[in-house]
Order: C-alpha cells, then sequence, then structure tokens
C-alpha cells in the first residue's frame, strides 16, 4: 500500500520474542498499543511487526507518521492519505473513511501518538465501530485509553548482553571494532550506565568515531551523574540516559553543528540537501558549513538519511526545537522556513506548463508536511502570502488527493488574510475546484460566479479564464455541454489578442474539446485535442497532455477506432500516473477497459476496469467522469462479460481487484512499464 517497508532495518537486536509475541497479537486483536519510553525502539519493533505481517498473512498494511503533526488538526487528511484514501467525497471525512474501510481486512500503523493521544482515541473508536476486520497498531509513550486496547510495554535492551550487541554492531558499522575483550568489558559499563535505552546506544557509537570507547564511557558516566544533581536521584535512569547522551552527544558537536541540529528543528517532515541550506544557512553558518554538519550530524546519529532526504527523530527535534528557543531564533528559523517553501510552491506554479512539471508534483507530495507547517506560519501572522501560497497549491493538492487540506486551507486563508485582489480571485477559483470535485456544485458555482465578479473587477484576465473553467467544469458534470462550451468560447474570445499560452487557457482550450465531444461534434473535438496535445508535449507538460488523450480516445472509441482508442488512453494512465493523480488514473482505466474491450482483448480489458474499481473507491466519489461516459463504461461490460464468459468475467475482476495495483497497472500498461 505504501513503500514505508522499502527500507526495514536489516536487525532488531534482542526483539525477536517480542516481536512474535506482537505478530501473533496482531493476528487477533485488533487494537495493540505498543508504550515505552522515548528512544526505546518502539517504531523499529513495530515496523519489523508490520513488515511480518504483510508478508506472512499478505494483509495490506498502511503507516501513518504522526510525528510531523503539531496537534490533530490533520490527523484525518494524513491517516487517510496513508492509507491510500484521496477523499472526492462530499459529507463528513471520517464518514467517508470510515465507509471505504468496511470490509477492507488491513493493518493501520499510527507511530508517535504520544502528543494527539485524545485525537487518536476518538478517531480509532469511530474507526473501529464500522471496519471490525480493520487492525490499529501505534506507538505511545503512553496507551490511548480505547476499551478492548491490549497494551504491549517495551523495555529496554538487556544490558549485559543485547545493549552490548547493538552498541558493537554499530561500533563495527562505524570502522571501529569492538573487539578486545577489555573493550567489551566497558562496553557492557557504558550500556549500563545507558539503561539500554537504543537510541542513546547509537548515540553513543556515534561519537567512536573519534574517541575511544573507554573515553566514551567516562564522559556518559560524569555526566549521568551531573544529571542526577541537575534532575534529582528520584528521576527515571532510563529519562536520565536519553536526556544525557543526547545532551552530550550536543556538547561534543561543533558550535556550527550545535547551530545547524538548532535550526533544523523547524523542519516538520523529512527534509532535503537544498531545503536545509535554503532554511538554515547565512553569515552566521555558510553553505559550507550546513553541508559539511548534514554530514556529521549523520555520522553521530542525530540524522538520518534515505535516499538524499534527511530525518530527525522526534526526541532529538524535540531538544533542537529547546536550543533554537533559548538562542532566541525560532521566529526568524519559522520565518526562513515558510518563504523558502513560499518561494519553492511559486516556482512549481510558475513551472506548471513544463518538462519540470512532474517534478513538482512529486516534490509537493514529499514535503507535504512542511507545506502545512509554512501555511500555518504564514497564516498565524495573518500575512497575504498565506492566501497566495494556498491558492497556487491548491490545483497541486486537489489533483494529488489532498482536497480537504486544500479546502480548510483555503477557506482560513480567504476569511483571516487580507490580499490583492487578483490573489483572491486565484484562491478562489482554488477552492471552488476542490468543491466541483468533492461534488459539491452548488458551493462550486457561487465559488465561480465570485472568481469571475473580481476577476473582471481587477481586469484580471487570467482570473476570468480560470472562473470560465470551473463554470464549464461544473456544467460538464452536471451534462450541460452545450452551457460549458458557451462560458469557454466567451471567455477565449475576450482574450484574443494575447500571445501568452496560460495555464488557464489551456485549462479553456481543454474545456470546450469536452464540450464539443459531449454534444457530438467529434471532428472539431479532435482537432482541438490534437492540437493541444501537440502543444503540451512540445513543453513537457502531462496533466493537459493526458487529458487531451483522454478525449482523443473516447472520440476514437466513438468513431470505431479501438487501437487508437488504447494508445491514447495508455498516454492518459501513464501522464495521470506520472503526476499521482488518482482520480485521472480512475477515468483512464475505465476508458482503457472500454477501448481493450472494444479491440477484443478480453481479459486485460477486465483487469483495467476492475482496478479502475479499486481507484474509484479509493477516491469514493460518486460521479465517474461527464454524463456521456456511463454508457461507454456499460458497453465495455457487456462486451468483456461477452467476450470471457460471465464465469471467467467474474473471476477476473475478483483477482484483480485484491492484487497489487501497481503490478496490475504494469500488466494492462504493457512491457515499456514502468516509464521514466
Amino acid at each position: 500500500m505504501l513503500n514505508r517497508f522499502s527500507d526495514v532495518p536489516d536487525d532488531l537486536i534482542g526483539r525477536s520474542h517480542e516481536l512474535a509475541l506482537l505478530a501473533g497479537s496482531l493476528g487477533g486483536q485488533r487494537v495493540v498499543t505498543l508504550t515505552g519510553v522515548g528512544g526505546v525502539g518502539k517504531s523499529r519493533l513495530a515496523l519489523h511487526a508490520a513488515d511480518r505481517v504483510r508478508r506472512s498473512d499478505g494483509r495490506a498494511v498502511a503507516w501513518a507518521d504522526l510525528w510531523q503533526l503539531r496537534d490533530d488538526r490533520l490527523l484525518l487528511p494524513l491517516v487517510a492519505d496513508s492509507l491510500g484514501f484521496a477523499d472526492h467525497t462530499y459529507g463528513e471525512p471520517v464518514d467517508s473513511l470510515a465507509g471505504w474501510l468496511r470490509g477492507q481486512d488491513l493493518l493501520l500503523v499510527l507511530d508517535s501518538c504520544e502528543h494527539l493521544t485524545s485525537g487518536c482515541r476518538a478517531l480509532v473508536t469511530r474507526l473501529r465501530s464500522s471496519c471490525p476486520r480493520l487492525t490499529v497498531l501505534a506507538t505511545s509513550r503512553e496507551p490511548l485509553g480505547i476499551s478492548g486496547e491490549q497494551v504491549v510495554g517495551i523495555e529496554p535492551l538487556p544490558v549485559d548482553t543485547d545493549a552490548v550487541d547493538l552498541l558493537v554492531r554499530r561500533a563495527a558499522a562505524l570502522g571501529v571494532p569492538l573487539t578486545r575483550p577489555e573493550d567489551r568489558v566497558t562496553a557492557a559499563r557504558l550500556c549500563r550506565w545507558l539503561d539500554g535505552i537504543p537510541l542513546a546506544l547509537e548515540m553513543a557509537a556515534g561519537q567512536l568515531a573519534g574517541a575511544t570507547v573507554g573515553e566514551v564511557e567516562h564522559h556518559v558516566r560524569s555526566r549521568m551523574d551531573l544529571g542526577a544533581a541537575t534532575y534529582g536521584q528520584a528521576a527515571p535512569m532510563h529519562q536520565r540516559a536519553l536526556r544525557t547522551t543526547i545532551g552530550w552527544s550536543h556538547e561534543l558537536c561543533e558550535p556550527s553543528e550545535r547551530l545547524l541540529w538548532a535550526r533544523l528543528s523547524v523542519f516538520r517532515g523529512p527534509f532535503d540537501a537544498e531545503a536545509a541550506l535554503n532554511v538554515c544557512a547565512d553569515d552566521a553558518l555558510p553553505a559550507a558549513a550546513v553541508r559539511a554538519g548534514l554530514e556529521a550530524l549523520e555520522r553521530k546519529s542525530v540524522l538520518s538519511r534515505h535516499g538524499d532526504r534527511h530525518r530527525m527523530l522526534d526526541t532529538v527535534r524535540e531538544y533542537g526545537r529547546l536550543w533554537l528557543g533559548e538562542l532566541g531564533e525560532e521566529p526568524e528559523s519559522r520565518r526562513r522556513h515558510a518563504r523558502y517553501f513560499q518561494a519553492r510552491v511559486r516556482k512549481a506554479d510558475e513551472e506548471w506548463q513544463s518538462a519540470a512539471q512532474t517534478t513538482w508534483y512529486r516534490w509537493i507530495e514529499d514535503c507535504h508536511a512542511d507545506l502545512c507547517a509554512a501555511l500555518d506560519h504564514l497564516s498565524s501572522t495573518g500575512a497575504a502570502a498565506a492566501l497566495d501560497m494556498s491558492g497556487r497549491l491548491g490545483f497541486f493538492w486537489s489533483c494529488g488527493g489532498h482536497l480537504r487540506e486544500a479546502a480548510e486551507y483555503l477557506e482560513d486563508c480567504l476569511a483571516r488574510c487580507p490580499a490583492p485582489a487578483r490573489v483572491r480571485v486565484r484562491a478562489l477559483w482554488a477552492l471552488g475546484v476542490t468543491r466541483v470535485l468533492c461534488g459539491d456544485g452548488v458551493a462550486a458555482r457561487e465559488l465561480a460566479e465570485r472568481c469571475s465578479w473580481e476577476a473582471d473587477r481587477c481586469d484580471d484576465a487570467e482570473g476570468s479564464l480560470r472562473a470560465a473553467y470551473l463554470l464549464a467544469l461544473i456544467h460538464l458534470l452536471d451534462g450541460r455541454p452545450m452551457a460549458a462550451g458557451h462560458a469557454v468560447d466567451l471567455a477565449l474570445q475576450r482574450a484574443t489578442g494575447s500571445t501568452d499560452v496560460t495555464a488557464a487557457t489551456v485549462l479553456c482550450r481543454l474545456a470546450r474539446v469536452f464540450a464539443l465531444t459531449g454534444q457530438g461534434f467529434l471532428g472539431q473535438a479532435r482537432t482541438g485535442a490534437l492540437e493541444l496535445r501537440a502543444d503540451c508535449a512540445e513543453r513537457g507538460e502531462w496533466w493537459g497532455r493526458s487529458y487531451a488523450d483522454y478525449q482523443l480516445s473516447l472520440i476514437a472509441l466513438f468513431e470505431d477506432r479501438s487501437t487508437d482508442a488504447v494508445d491514447h488512453a495508455r498516454s492518459m494512465v501513464e501522464g495521470k500516473h506520472r503526476i499521482g493523480d488518482t482520480f485521472g488514473m480512475a477515468l483512464g482505466l475505465d476508458l482503457l477497459a472500454a477501448a481493450l474491450a472494444a479491440q477484443g482483448t478480453g481479459e486485460p480489458a477486465a483487469a483495467a476496469y476492475a482496478l479502475g474499481e479499486v481507484l474509484w473507491s479509493a477516491v469514493g466519489h460518486p460521479q465517474r467522469g461527464t454524463p456521456e461516459l456511463g454508457p461507454v463504461r456499460a458497453q465495455c461490460e457487456r462486451a468483456t462479460r461477452a467476450l470471457l464468459g460471465s464465469e471467467r468475467y467474474e473471476a477476473v475482476l475478483a483477482q484483480s481487484a485484491v492484487r497489487d495495483p501497481e503490478t496490475v497497472l504494469g500488466e494492462i500498461m504493457g512491457p515499456s512499464w514502468p516509464t521514466a
């Protein structure tokens, strides 16, 4: 269901018994919570247990990283996203998610719940009431407090055995083998001082590159004594051990590394080197120091790295945030963070019509948590930049399945953040798109009219085109292609004379093609679609190109050109897959299924139809495209059933619906899949 398990650590030292017990519990218990102190290894154990369930039982597993949330406002959207539910429904979000999950047999992991206990308790209780086959595995420093919850306490590693093994392995990985008997004796003493806390052991191991194990043990022991004086002997040993190790690791960092550690704590999710440079570098911390610091903090286990992105563990980030506050730099760091992501979103919007489009869609998905953090900061200050950023993000998020977040931020910023008229026009349009994609045509129409009125008032030609597209989209989904065509034709005529091919122009040209097809003017529609596709392909842009392919496939079906219909439908699915548009992929698969059936290839047609059903379920959308597609789907079903026979047809549908979607997609798309 997601690629969280592509980097499961090879070892789980000292946890084999706990892992076996946990995996067994997940087979029968519906809510299991791993509890334990910070740094004890709850997340790693949960990852191994979930991976074992996924491999041995074949159950779907979803992983939600809750550490990136500051409060429970975005808890439900994040969980829905982790489950692969791109909610396009019009109604209560939790009811939509519960309805989609009903009957599914899967494991949902909620990692790091301790700061969201109340919200997690309410959400899990609601989902359990509707989804009897849902199993939840939570990690937290305290139980969720749910009836029937099984609490599994995770203790530190035994200090004379497993803890020593972990320290020795981490040291060896750093090129510092602890092979001498006296080194292992010292390592055992160090592990006792650190109370067997895995995170403390890993951070201590990170210091062995520049010190002997004896020196490390001496420094830890002296600081543990100081910690006892500071926190009192009554403080639990494991708390003192972790605080001491993190604090000592901080002390051993160079001043520039400590400053970088503090500034990096403003990131809410994983980040790359470019983001770190833009947010953290200044005269006091030059770019070269940031680059060197990232490498040093990774060596010292302050940061972990996956691919080209870094992550800071919650406990370590908390320490950095405290230090940032002590330095008095938190307000400025948050401003720099927000400015960086605001500038990147502006660039993404400006390059929407270029070959960089797919890269931007992926970047926006990867940086979702930090984009939310930037918007939170900007909107809390009432800055016009918040409305500008949410308006530019809205369409990206709508395509990527984040309709709820897009709508919430847009509504909040429209209410709280005064901004120039053109910025408001863009935000009203983006909010209207979220409403129409959720099936709320009444609200979408009101927003389209407001957008059009305000665009005319401030002489915003681009805004007028966007408003016309939104109105046309509403008409198309309501089965009024003539009205849709009139709306965009009028807007395009008013824009005549402009030499700019803007994103809004592409939207209106596309809506015009849809309207012509809906009215049966297939020749004109084909000409318009071919021209639009060529323009988009020349720029390397995929969103508009994929919808042009969609129309060309539909027209080819109407004209009994099944081979062309298959080729264009596959191209449409490819484009939507590139940008992560589940709704668009579902549309394309419906059309591909119909084209394959018309071509006489029954099993691929049934597989495409079944995968389309899976994706439609994942967006929960009540309306599957424009009305003229209803007869196409019905004919596809009849033709495929006739080709395969009812029994085989039903069998292929059932098999394809439960298999891995990417595997099924690869078989349908052919030997060249996946694309670069």
